[in-house]
């Protein structure tokens, strides 16, 4: 195929190729030169302008197939618009004459359709530059119409409408005569001709003003026409153009009408206009003229133009535009309402029903799409006063007896229709609304509660179900208002039992009420359940008082019962046994009482009694559904004794109904339908002794015809695999219109869904209106239910009997009844076939399968489409169940024989299917011969182009068998490729749906070949050649698939789709018709396959989207782009997207469209940061632009004044503001939130200048860059905005927003006033976003948010003012007030749970400032291993107000810990295990009812934790001093157990009682937690809970308390550890290990405690023996999990061994000294190390001698092998911390009391010394770091010489080494290592072991002397050359000064000698270094302090050595002269004073 990129065509290369081939290559070349004429040079053009020409002609001799005429025609368009115009007259006549010929053999055909392609093309490109040449072409095209097929006269149509548009108002001349022939094609009976026509016309209606002007009756009567049988595309086009024509028709101007009359009409004549058709169809006059006999006549209009007059209203409310409709709402109001006044639409139910769904759908799709939130509200308003005006009229009606004045019947039943309509319609707008619409409830001026109530009392069933559910709707929208209309109408229910209407009104809106808690979080008060079930009751007893109102109070009863049970087992539960009594009390008690039964009573008792039982088994479904956990063996026993007689009774029915006739019947149906949805819904084992009765009531009702109505679609749908749909005629199933036209699928006869069908329905699940269908037809699909569940547990003779019971029954039917019985025969058999196969029950048996495929197989061959695709999947749930390849292979061959036998297209169409579904369930095909068979069969099945509908099931097939097959198929691609690109070039465009199977084949063969499509070869190429094919084909469908086949293609190879080709493609598709037209496409699918496809290539190209999307703004061919060209200019296209989010209701498709902009916020956020700010921004604030215009309207809609139709003015404001976010939603508003809580999120881990305000001004300067801090004032007004909305949901949102923003920003200070933050500045700001939060009526969820706020805002430290602090901290203060009020909240609104989550929120809230107030003055106090200097993220914020938070907080803090302990108290009790459930108080906790535990536990889980920290950090504070206060106000009695309130049973406790309480609630709390396998993920309760320990055990008493207590020890050590083992972050470690160190301590105090104990009692003689503690005792054994100390070492090792994995033999081999190079250890990790090592030096201390005995060997171990380890590190500051505690953890050790008991002194010295000699091995084994390291290991060995006492330091071998150690180093020539050597010798030298002092001072003394006397020869050079030199003489006048008196003699001479050798003369002093003079000044100052203290061995010295004396003298003389210099000099500066004298005393 590159062959083809060529500008001319290859015509060698072309004339290779066979047919086929040669048609793809020419397609190819088409392709391409489209692409490029575009950009081609026009000189280059010009000279090649001939060649493509002739090029092109030959093509369109070659009759070129369809997609392949569309390109040539637009390559000749494009050729001469680019290139000589001029020429194109030969093309033209050419064209013309082909047009012309006679010749009418197919072959000829396609040159003959690809001319007049071609003419539309050239003149739609080129227009008036051909002249007048139009006139001729049109007349030609219009006489060949005459004589044309369908496809001719389609294309014909198509080319005159371009015509039309190239010309534009040249054309003027041809108009009339093409109306005259657009007006027969529009009713042609080929559909795409209708729709071809009517696209001409609607180009016609732009210039030709007589459409919409004289003949626009004419036009409408002619569109009516086309409606009449029509299918869905035509029904889409037609509506548009009748739509558009009336519109215009509307909006004209006086100028553009003729001036013979004035033509513009009314808004009246063209609603009358339509409502014409819609009574009597396309026949006829005018309707303003038909007669009352036309009006009355009895022939209905189809339901094809009822449906598309509906949508035309739709279209023609739309083009006029949303101001429009805002201005005249009331009228068009009144005047849709006017078509349920028509007797002839309400003639009957279903035609009613019908009618009514037209309004609805047109008030939905008007109001609901265009108006704004605000507009919304008004047309509101307007639609409650139709409502009370209306009920007023019929309450006047039943109340006055005057005759005259009374409405009649009819007159009473159009009431109900209008009721119902606006009713619906208002409870949708509600919904859609949302909390926003508690305005409109409040507004006294609406009424909208009074009016919706009154029209419960109404005399029509319907119009009291949907008053009903419009009040659940306002529930759902607002759910404050639940309750209260609960309360309203069970008061108005209870005083009107009498009353019949009152009873069915009042109860269903109860009921609807019930269902709306479902949806409403914070629920209802609990009581209400009581108090319905009571009233139910009372209902039930009362029904048979009174025989006129037993049915409705019946009915109401078991209404109200079944909604109780949606409330779930939470409130069931309590009220189960009162239920299960009810349903004993309606079922007889025995089979033999309902045998007596049956012959007793009249028709009416029956009903009752009929209904009342179908009422209880209603509710005992909506109890299966709802309160499963319920569900025991006990309760389904005890409900099986009613069920069973309920069975029973079924065999009575037959005798009644011949009885009592079809009062009865009707209730039996509907008796039927509930036992068979119950049993349904049932184990079939438990109701199995009644198989038999059962199976003989289904077959009769199967049988029995009974409901003819409910076939096809309804029964079958659900049968049939979603795969298949698309064989089913289903275009509508992904539309916008599906509402309105499943009126058209719905069955015949069956009519549309009513709530009066099943009242019941009125309290489920869904949102939307319930529709049901009429009980009959319910009972099929019921029946063919249970069949199905109940066909896999029948015995295999049982089964063989039913199915040949079925084939009998077909036999004796014929015609339409055979079908319908076959159709439920079927669907019950396939049912049955499901459930076997899903079930796992085991194989079917062979006498059962020849039956059911004979079943099966009659009803492949069927003539009903869902037959045929139910009978597919029927037979591959039959192979699935039988899993016998036998029995697989035979019934394919039974296939491939029918196949060459039957002729009819519907035969082979289901044999062809069942080929492809027949391996469905067996996990692939196994045998390529097989699918070699069915392949090639459905190969030639799928070229059968005298049957498109074989065509289309056997390519659907093909799809499906090579999606089964896998990689089996492969050998079958290139075949099948080949199959489908040829039909593709070849199927005419009007069979779409054999092109749309060609697209599934095309999709499967992608997702077959996958990654292979990589690779080099020709599949590539013709993937994307079928999708250009299906991509410029008009049907929306094929569109989608395209869209979805390239979507695969990029997923596999994504380097091979064209981007800049694709995106604006996507674009166009979706702005089109988003924007530009205010319509969205009519087809869900495409818009779904777009966005889909939007949203994978966001995911890694989301730039490049963006960018290729602004190029469809210069390339779009329109001519009305300007909205567009605003969109994706000003915006982008994620500005578009927000606004198409903003229009679209299909929760799929929002889905994508959010994750779509989700994946282009994460990728451009960063790099376009205003933009997406900006656009968020706009999409928060555009609402608050809409009040001003929604007042106007108000005002201008209230005026009386004027006739409103005569004013210009009016129309003028149809014209649509630029912006797309006029009205956004509230969903996207809060979904505009979550983008900027995203992109704040995403800067956080990008560039630090984000958060940093003076960088970012910095970088601003000197770069183009943007940076989130500079934003922050959009930031808080975002928030604002979004917090103070009266949306609840955005509510929530923003305060969420504001949240994140005080987390990230409140520690930014502010550059240009220091010591201050950026948000200081924003208080006020805050403070107004969150005090509408704390307003009586909010929301609980609502204020719960805001508290957290408010404790963030509050902790933060943003506030330094304590006047600015109150200000949010009244706000807390006043919601603590509402915790602790004294009494119950009368008005309860919501559930109890609420109140806890509410309560709980505030004491969070408090708990979190406390928690910073409190640890503010201690954060210099905290061990420095519990902060991390490394994350600056995690340091605690500063608290500028410092004690004064504390102090606010301290004057609540009474109250509040005693609310704290009751959280505590009930958080505790709540997180019993079941088996203790018992313990929980009856009447509930502090915060909790006992009725919504459940409920309120998950509170306690968001919650406790900070609050339990709060409450061990007031115990801190108070040290566990009980003080005797009085108790706190709580909202609920406290219970008898809660800790330290002043009760009558806790005033008897002792305060050692009161804090025992207090500290094991605390610790059971934390340790539970902590050892909780649920506590994975939430790592801030974990951290809670450990800071909650430390500052327990930071008191002495609960230290006490734990160290006495040595399990519990014990066991919060093991909790320790795991918890240590399974969490990796360092503060959660370091904490840990805080706490080890805790319970060590307060072991330690224990020990301590006892010994002092013991020497006391000893008396004073004991006192020099220690008394044995201790763990480990005489025998100094440790037994793990008893042992503290085991326990302490355990956690320790644990820590030391991941941090340094050297230290572990097991882990590094049998050596621990290992040849891996050490881990790098970070900051956190030195603290870890430093903190165990601290905790095991701290572990002899609490051991006996014996004890420490066993432990010192691991702790000396670990000790040396820490630190071995870290002197392997890297120096730096943090390894010099940790190596200065792993000293001082041996120093601890050294000095520990064990060493030197008399015990153990041996043993410890024992160790002591092999813990020597490992140093040393280890110092002669390793290298280390030199330097610092090298100093750290002599001062550990220092520290050994010193401490370690003489039986260990004085063992020769270990001295020995030791002072080589020191010898070593003394050689060292660094000075640093040298001075500190230095420094540690003269330690050693004053070591209190005399023999090693000794020992040292003899073997390195002379060595120090020698190394000073060196000085003399080379002089310091530098500081620390000079340091090393002063360490090495303070050594040695410590060695003279411990040295005996004999020998210091000696001695002292040295020194001075050596002192003497530093000093230097005059002139070498003056030019010696700096460390040299210093040197000498410290040798002088030491001789003079020296000499005085020996003169006489100094006058020796000096008399023995005159040269030494006169260097002495001259040293001593200089260094006099030079103070004698400084002293001369400081008077002369002292003199340099300012010469002005500043006056300092003004006295």
């Amino acid at each position: 195929m590159e062959l083809a990129h060529s500008l001319l065509l290859n015509e060698e290369v072309c004339g290779q190729l066979g047919d086929h081939q040669r048609a793809a290559f020419i397609f190819e070349w088409l392709s391409f030169l489209k692409r490029l004429l575009p950009t081609a040079d026009r000189v280059e053009m010009k000279q090649n302008q001939k060649n493509l020409v002739d090029q092109l002609t030959r093509v369109l001799m070659g009759s070129p197939g369809p997609p392949t005429r569309q390109l040539l025609s637009q390559c000749f368009a494009l050729l001469y618009k680019i290139g000589d115009p001029f020429l194109a007259t030969i093309t033209i006549d050419k064209c013309n004459d082909i047009i012309r010929s006679r010749d009418d053999s197919p072959s000829f055909l396609p040159t003959r359709l690809a001319a007049i392609a071609c003419l539309g093309a050239i003149y739609e490109q080129l227009g008036r530059l051909l002249g007048k040449t139009f006139s001729t072409v049109v007349a030609n095209l219009m006489k060949t119409l005459k004589s044309a097929e369908s496809q001719g006269r389609y294309e014909i149509m198509l080319s005159i409408e371009k015509i039309l548009r190239g010309l534009g108002p040249s054309a003027l001349p041809c108009h009339r005569d093409v109306y005259k022939v657009a007006r027969i094609c529009l009713t042609d009976r080929a559909m795409p001709v209708r729709c071809a026509a009517a696209k001409c016309l609607l180009e016609l209606q732009r210039e030709a003003v007589f459409l919409w002007t004289s003949e626009l009756e004419n036009m409408a009567n002619i569109c009516f026409r086309a409606f009449e049988g029509s299918n869905y595309d035509v029904r889409v086009i037609v509506s548009k153009l009748l739509g558009t024509i009336l519109a215009t028709a509307l909006m004209a101007k006086q100028g553009t009408a003729p001036r013979q009359g004035p033509w513009r009409s009314s808004l009246e004549e063209v609603m009358a206009l339509l409502w014409g058709g819609f009574l009597r169809g396309g026949g006829g006059g005018s309707f303003l003229r038909a007669s009352g006999d036309m009006l009355k006549r009895g022939s209905s209009v189809s339901r094809d133009v009822r449906v598309g007059i509906t949508q035309a209203c739709v279209v023609f409310i739309s083009c006029l535009g949303s101001k429009w409709l805002e201005y005249n709402f009331m009228t068009l109001l009144a005047l849709v309402l006017e078509l349920v006044s028509y007797p002839r639409v309400i003639q009957n139910p279903a035609e009613a029903a019908c009618c009514r769904c037209c309004i609805s759908f047109i008030l939905r799709a008007t109001v609901g799409r265009l108006l704004g939130e605000r507009s919304q509200v008004l047309a509101a308003k307007e639609i409650c006063r139709v409502i009370a005006k209306q009920k007023m009229a019929v309450d006047a009606t039943l109340s006055d007896s005057n005759m005259e004045n009374r409405l009649s019947a009819t007159d009473v039943a159009v009431s109900q229709h209008i009721l119902v309509c606006t009713l619906q319609e208002l409870g949708s707008l509600i919904l859609g609304l949302g909390s926003t619409a508690e305005s409109l409830l409040q507004d006294p001026s609406a009424g909208l509660l009074d009016a919706v109530t009154s029209v419960l009392l109404d005399p029509s069933a319907v119009a009291r179900l949907t008053a009903a559910w419009c009040l659940r709707c306002v529930s759902v929208a607002v759910p404050a208002q639940a309750a209260g209309l609960m309360d309203r109408c069970l008061e108005r229910l209870t005083a009107l039992k009498s009353c019949p209407e009152a009873v069915a009104g009042y109860s269903a809106a109860i009921a609807a009420l019930l269902g709306a808690v479902q949806h409403c979080p914070l629920g209802i008060p609990h009581a209400k359940g009581k108090v319905v079930l009571g009233l139910a009751e009372d209902l039930l007893r009362s029904a048979s008082q009174n025989s006129r109102l037993a049915l409705q109070r019946t009915q109401g009863g078991w209404l109200l019962l079944s909604a109780l049970m949606t409330l779930g087992p939470a409130v069931m539960v309590h009220h189960l046994p009162r239920v299960l009594l009810l349903w004993k009390c309606t079922f007889p008690l025995s089979i033999q009482e309902l045998h007596s039964e049956c012959g007793r009573g009249d028709a009416f008792t029956w009903q009752v009694m009929l209904e009342g039982r179908a009422g209880a088994l209603c509710a005992m479904k909506s109890f299966f559904l709802h309160c499963r956990d319920l569900m025991n063996d006990e309760v389904i026993g005890r409900l099986l004794a009613p069920l069973t007689c309920a069975i029973a009774l079924l065999t009575q029915l037959p005798a009644l109904i011949k009885c009592y006739g079809t009062q009865v019947k009707n209730a039996s149906v509907m008796f039927r339908l509930r036992i068979y949805e119950v049993l349904s819904l049932l184990p079939p084992k438990s109701y199995e002794e009644s198989f038999g009765i059962l199976m003989k009531q289904l077959l009769s009702d199967l049988t029995g015809l009974e409901s003819p109505e409910c076939t096809g679609l309804t029964l079958l749908l659900s049968f049939c695999h979603t795969s298949d749909a698309p064989l089913l005629g289903l275009a509508t199933s992904d539309t916008d219109h599906l509402f309105i036209e499943e009126q058209l699928h719905s069955g015949s006869g069956a009519g549309a869904g009513s709530l009066e069908h099943d009242p019941f329905t009125i309290h489920q699940l869904p949102l939307d209106v319930p529709l049901p269908l009429p009980p009959s037809c319910c009972l099929s699909q019921a029946t063919v239910q249970l069949f199905g569940l109940l066909f896999p547990h029948m015995a295999g003779a049982q089964s063989t009997q039913i199915l040949d019971q079925f084939s009998n029954s077909l036999r004796q039917l014929k015609a339409s009844r055979q079908q319908n019985a076959h159709i439920h025969m079927a669907s019950a058999l396939c049912c049955g076939l499901k459930c076997l196969g899903s079930g796992h029950r085991g194989l079917l048996p062979e006498d059962v399968r020849k039956p059911a495929l004979r079943l099966l197989l009659g009803a492949l061959e069927s003539g009903s489409e869902p037959l045929r695709c139910a009978a597919a999947e029927g037979l591959a749930r039959l192979v699935q169940a039988a899993d016998d390849a036998a029995f697989t292979v035979s019934v394919t061959q039974i296939n491939f024989d029918k196949l060459k036998l039957v002729r009819d297209a519907a035969s082979r169409s289901g044999h062809a299917l069942a080929l492809g579904t027949l391996y469905r369930y067996m996990g692939g095909i196994s045998s390529p011969q097989h699918l070699n068979a069915c392949v090639g069969i459905l190969f030639t099945l799928s070229q059968d182009s005298t049957a498109p509908e074989v065509q289309v099931w056997a390519l659907h097939s093909l799809s499906l068998l090579i999606d089964c097959a896998g990689a089996m198929s492969h050998a079958h691609v290139k075949p099948t490729f080949s199959l489908v690109l040829r039909l593709l070039l070849t199927v005419p465009s009007a069979q779409v749906e054999v092109l749309q199977s060609l697209g599934r084949c095309l999709n499967a063969l992608i997702t077959t070949l996958g990654p292979d499509l990589q690779a080099e070869g020709p599949f590539r190429s013709l993937c994307l050649m079928g999708c250009a094919v299906m991509q410029d084909s008009s049907d929306c469908l094929l569109q989608a698939q395209a869209i979805s086949c390239l979507q695969q293609l990029h997923m596999f190879a994504p380097r091979y789709v064209d981007l800049s080709s694709l995106v604006p493609c996507l674009c166009g598709i979706l702005l089109d018709y988003s924007v530009l037209a205010n319509l969205c496409s009519s087809y869900l699918s495409l818009r779904r396959a777009v966005v889909a496809c939007l949203r994978q290539l966001a995911q890694r190209e989301a730039v490049e989207v963006s960018e290729h999307a602004v190029t469809l703004v210069k390339d779009l061919p329109r001519r009305d782009n300007s909205l567009l060209d605003i969109t994706i200019k000003e915006i982008g296209l994620e500005g578009a997207l927000f606004s198409l989010l903003d229009r679209e209701s299909d929760l799929q498709l929002c889905q994508d469209l959010r994750e779509t902009l989700s994946h282009m916020l994460g990728s451009m956020a960063m790099a376009k940061l205003s933009h997406w700010l900006k656009l968020c921004k706009d999409v928060l604030s555009a609402s608050a632009a809409e009040t001003a215009t929604a007042a106007a309207v108000e005002t201008y809609q209230e005026e009386e004044g004027g006739d409103r139709a005569d004013d210009d003015s009016i129309y003028t404001c149809m014209a649509e503001s630029g912006s797309p976010f006029s009205h956004p939603r509230w969903s996207t508003r809060v979904f505009a939130t979550e983008c900027v809580c995203r992109i704040i999120a995403q800067c956080e881990s990008g560039d630090p200048a984000h958060f940093d305000m003076a960088l970012a001004q910095e970088r601003r300067l000197q770069e183009s860059a943007d940076f989130l801090v500079l934003h922050l004032a959009d930031l808080i007004r975002m928030a604002f905005m979004a917090a103070t909305d009266p949306s609840k949901p955005l509510r929530i949102s923003g305060l969420q927003m504001l949240l994140v923003i005080i987390h990230k920003f409140a520690a930014l200070p502010e550059p240009e006033f220091p010591g201050h933050v950026l948000l200081e500045q924003y208080q006020a700001n805050v403070g107004a976003a969150l005090r509408p939060a704390f307003t009586a009526d909010t929301p609980p969820d609502v204020t719960a948010k805001a508290c957290q706020v408010c404790s963030a805002w509050i902790a933060s430290g943003v506030v330094s003012d304590l006047v600015d602090l109150r200000r949010v901290h009244i706000l807390l203060t006043s919601s603590l007030g509402k915790v602790q009020a004294v009494k119950e909240v009368q008005s309860q609104l919501y559930n109890e749970s609420t109140i806890t989550m509410e309560s709980l929120a505030v004491l969070k809230a408090w708990a979190e400032v406390y928690i910073v107030a409190a640890q503010s003055p201690k954060q210099d106090e905290k061990p420095a291993w519990l902060l991390q200097p490394s994350d600056p993220s995690a340091q605690p914020p500063v608290n500028p107000a410092g004690n004064g938070l504390l102090r606010l907080v301290q004057a609540d803090l009474s109250t509040l810990s005693r609310l704290w302990l009751a959280a505590l108290q009930d958080h505790a009790l709540l997180n019993l295990p079941h088996e203790y459930a018992v313990q929980l108080p009856a009447t509930g906790g502090t915060f909790y009812t006992a009725e919504t535990a459940e409920q309120a536990r998950r509170h306690y889980s968001s919650s406790w934790a900070a609050i339990l920290h709060a409450t061990a950090l007031w115990l801190n504070s108070m040290g566990f001093i009980v003080l005797d206060e009085g108790p706190a106000n709580l909202s609920r009695p406290v219970t008898p157990t809660s800790m330290g309130q002043s009760t009558s049973l806790a005033s008897i406790r002792s305060p050692e009682d009161i804090n025992a309480e207090r500290f094991y609630l605390i610790l059971g709390i934390s340790m539970e937690f902590l050892c909780s396998p649920h506590s994975d993920s939430q790592m801030e309760n974990i951290t809670y809970c450990l800071h909650t320990l430390h500052a327990l055990f930071d008191v002495p008493w609960p230290r006490s308390k734990i160290g006495n207590d040595q399990t519990l020890s014990v066991e919060l050590l093991s909790v320790l550890h795991r918890l240590i083992v399974t969490r990796e972050s360092p503060g959660v470690q370091l904490a840990v290990l805080e706490l080890v160190r805790q319970v060590v301590c307060a072991a330690q105090e224990r020990v301590r405690e006892k010994r002092h104990s013991a020497e006391v009692d000893d008396g004073a003689a004991e006192k020099e023996t220690l008394p044995e503690f201790g763990e480990g005792h005489d025998t100094g054994g440790l037994v793990p999990g008893k042992s503290v100390v085991f326990g302490a070492l355990q956690l320790c090792l644990c820590v030391l061994v991941r941090k340094l994995p050297r230290l572990s033999p097991k882990l590094t081999g049998s050596n621990p000294v290992s040849s891996r190079p050490p881990l790098a250890l970070g900051h956190g990790d030195y603290q870890l190390v430093s903190a165990a090592l601290t905790i095991l030096s701290e572990l002899p201390s609490i051991c006996s001698p014996e004890g420490s005995v066993s432990i010192l060997p691991s702790i000396l171990y670990l000790l040396m092998g820490v630190h071995r380890e870290l002197l392997l590190q890297p120096p730096g500051p943090a390894l010099g911390l940790a190596v200065s505690v792993t000293l001082q953890a041996l120093r601890v050790v050294l000095l520990s009391p064990m060493a030197r008991a008399e015990k153990c002194q041996g043993a410890w010295a024992h160790l002591f010394r092999c813990a020597l000699n490992t140093l040393m091995d280890f110092w002669d084994s390793e290298e280390v770091f030199h330097g610092v390291n090298e100093i750290s290991r002599l001062t550990i060995l220092t520290i050994f010489l010193r401490l370690a006492g003489p039986e260990v330091t004085t063992v020769q071998p270990l001295l020995a080494r030791s002072i080589s150690k020191f010898q070593g180093c003394l050689e060292c020539k660094d000075p640093v290592v040298l001075s500190q050597t230095y420094k540690l010798l003269l330690s050693v030298f004053q070591s209190p072991a005399a023999a090693v002092a000794v020992s040292f001072i003899q073997v390195l003394g002379g060595a120090l002397v020698g190394h000073l006397q060196a000085i003399e020869k080379r002089r310091p050079q530098n500081t620390e050359e000079m340091q090393a030199v002063l360490a090495g003489v303070r050594a040695l006048e410590t060695l003279v000064s411990t040295a005996e008196e004999e020998h210091r003699s000696q001695l002292v001479p040295i020194l001075l000698h050596i002192l003497i050798s530093f000093l230097l003369d005059e002139n070498a002093l003056s030019s010696a270094s700096t460390a040299a003079r210093s040197l000498h000044e410290s040798a002088l100052q030491d001789l003079m302090r020296i000499g005085p203290q020996h003169s006489a061995l100094f006058k020796a010295l000096m008399l023995s050595f005159p040269s030494m004396k006169a260097r002495l003298r001259a040293a001593i003389m200089g260094n006099q002269e030079n103070m004698k210099a400084k002293a001369a000099v400081c008077p002369v500066l002292s003199k340099k004073s300012p010469t002005i004298q500043l006056k300092t005393n003004f006295l």
